[in-house]
Parts: C-alpha cells; sequence; structure tokens
C-alpha cells in the first residue's frame, strides 16, 4: 500500500509544553486510529498533518509534498475539529455550502454535494435551523458533513463520534468503514478504545507526546514479550485440559473461571500453544466451545505500553 502521510522528527512545543516529540511514522492509506489519552499529543500532529500550525522541529509530508502553503494538497483533505468552530448565526445549509465556495465550484455543484453531505448524516431535516439552536450530537453531525461534502481522499477526524448517540456512533463507524472501501484515507483519533477498535486494527499509540507503537493491534500485542499472553479456553472439562497443560514448558500458570467451565491460560509461546491445543482435545475427548483471548485488544495492549 502507498503512502499517504509521512513525518520525520515532528516536534511542537508551546512555550515550555510539550506538544509532540520527535514523531516519525509513516500512515499509508485506509483507515488509521490514532489513540491516546486527553492531553496525549493527538489534536497537535493532527493539526501539523493538515498544515494549520507550523512544526518547531520536523517535516510533514502528504504523496511526498510539503503541506504547508500548499493549497492543492489542502483542498484534498478534509479535516473535522475536536472543538465547535462554526458561524452561529447560519444556518446548517448555509454553513455548508459557505465552505463549498471555498473550492471553485458551480453553484449546482455546490447544492447537490451539500444535500448529499448533510443527507448522510442525518441533518438533511433540519438543515435550515439556525446552528446556535442545534443540540451537541447535530453539531457534531454538521461538522462530519462539512468534512465530506467536497468528497476529499483524505479525511482527518479528531474525536468524530463526541457527543453522538449510539445510534449516530453506529452510523459515523459504518460511514468510516465505507470510505475505506472507496480508496479514502482515513485518520480518526480517539481516547475511547472500543470507538477505534470497531473502525480499524491499524493503530498508532500516543502518550507524553510520543508515538508508543505503531501498526495491527495483534502484531503490536505479539512483540510485547514482557507481558504472557493470556488466553481463555471454554470447554466441557476444563480441569483434565488443565492436567494437560501444566507440565508444557511454555506454560507458565492455568486457572479457572468463575464458572468452572473456562480454563485461563497463560503462555510465552503462543504459536507453540496453539499448535499443541488441537492434539489434546482431539486427545482427550475435549469438547472446546470457544478460545479467546481476553489480552489480545487494545486496552490491554496499551495498557501494557505505558506501564499500567
Amino acid at each position: 500500500m502507498s503512502v499517504i502521510i509521512e513525518t520525520h522528527n515532528l516536534s511542537k512545543w508551546y512555550g515550555n509544553i510539550l506538544g509532540i516529540s520527535d514523531v516519525t511514522i509513516k500512515i499509508e492509506e485506509g483507515v488509521s486510529g490514532l489513540l491516546g489519552p486527553n492531553g496525549a499529543g493527538k489534536s497537535t500532529f493532527l493539526k501539523l498533518i493538515t498544515g494549520q500550525i507550523k512544526s518547531s522541529l520536523g517535516w510533514v509530508k502528504i504523496l511526498g509534498q510539503p503541506i504547508r502553503n500548499n493549497p492543492s494538497l489542502l483542498a484534498s483533505m478534509g479535516y473535522c475539529p475536536e472543538q465547535d468552530v462554526f458561524y452561529e448565526e447560519l444556518t446548517g445549509w448555509q454553513f455548508v455550502m459557505c465552505l463549498l465556495r471555498l473550492h471553485d465550484i458551480s453553484y449546482e455543484q455546490r447544492q447537490s454535494k451539500a444535500e448529499n453531505a448533510l443527507s448522510v448524516v442525518d441533518l438533511f431535516k433540519d438543515k435550515d435551523r439556525v446552528i446556535k439552536t442545534y443540540s451537541r450530537g447535530m453539531r457534531q453531525r454538521l461538522k462530519l458533513a462539512q468534512v465530506l461534502a467536497h468528497d476529499p481522499d483524505i479525511l482527518v477526524l479528531d474525536e468524530p463520534l463526541n457527543g453522538l448517540d449510539p445510534l449516530g456512533r453506529r452510523k459515523i463507524i459504518h460511514l468510516v468503514k465505507e470510505y475505506e472501501k472507496k480508496g479514502k484515507t482515513v485518520i480518526v483519533s480517539s481516547h475511547v478504545l472500543p470507538e477505534i477498535e470497531a473502525m480499524t486494527q491499524k493503530i498508532i499509540l500516543m502518550h507524553q507526546g510520543k508515538v508508543f507503537a505503531q501498526g495491527d493491534i495483534h502484531s503490536i500485542r505479539d512483540l510485547i514479550d514482557t507481558h504472557p499472553h493470556i488466553v481463555s479456553i471454554k470447554c466441557n472439562n476444563p480441569r483434565l485440559l488443565a492436567e494437560k497443560l501444566i507440565h508444557e514448558d511454555f506454560i507458565f500458570k492455568v486457572q479457572f473461571g468463575r464458572e468452572g467451565k473456562t480454563l485461563i491460560v497463560e503462555t510465552d509461546d503462543r504459536d507453540n500453544f496453539f499448535n499443541r491445543i488441537p492434539l489434546i482435545v482431539m486427545q482427550e475427548n475435549i469438547l472446546v466451545e470457544e478460545i479467546t483471548s481476553p489480552d489480545d485488544n487494545l486496552q490491554a495492549v496499551f495498557d501494557y505500553l505505558i506501564g499500567k
């Protein structure tokens, strides 16, 4: 896959306050999740890659070109800020139409694009209401409408699900996935781990202004060898399975779940473990209902990386 966004030694500080430090990454097409707690530097990073602020050190390139003072590149991007930035006296329709005028397209095209964008986020029926009367969820959807209206190739979404109800969240998550299928590049930030997991497995983990890890969530977990993998096995005879596994040299610990139907295993060699399990269950005629890895998820990986 082609590299869409690249940064090298990217750093930004505000006086004595560090925004981000020495971020060198490459982002390919598709959906990438930017994850980290509030204050991790996510918004600063997004403002830098969209050319809104100038770096203190390092550089940003989009499709191999510098982003600053590059109108053609900026026109191919859509940005949803975390904070509301509206002309409060305008209607939702006027706001989107006003921003579309910046793209030098005909009035008829602007009308068509504005109608489509507002419909996608379920706001068309409220298009003639003044923005200052919008609820928090409606304001969030309006921000998303202006991102989508000019059909950009690169979407940068800073906490896009804030303020949305569960139905609204599901629709936006589905929309992000649809844009990936269209070959778009989407960078979406959040401090809510399940939101990112619902949209993509490609993540960038940030903490205290630095990138701790980047890549597929499961690949990152495999690289954290300081923590044994936890595997949960639901079966009809967990005690027999425990008896057979406890003697294997790649097993650290076994324990039983609360209801007595689940065996929880800690291993330092997951590949060896999964190769051995089928042989044991067939030899001992054990019926396995489910095998899961409760620590092979974003929350566990993030906690391991920041040392919680």
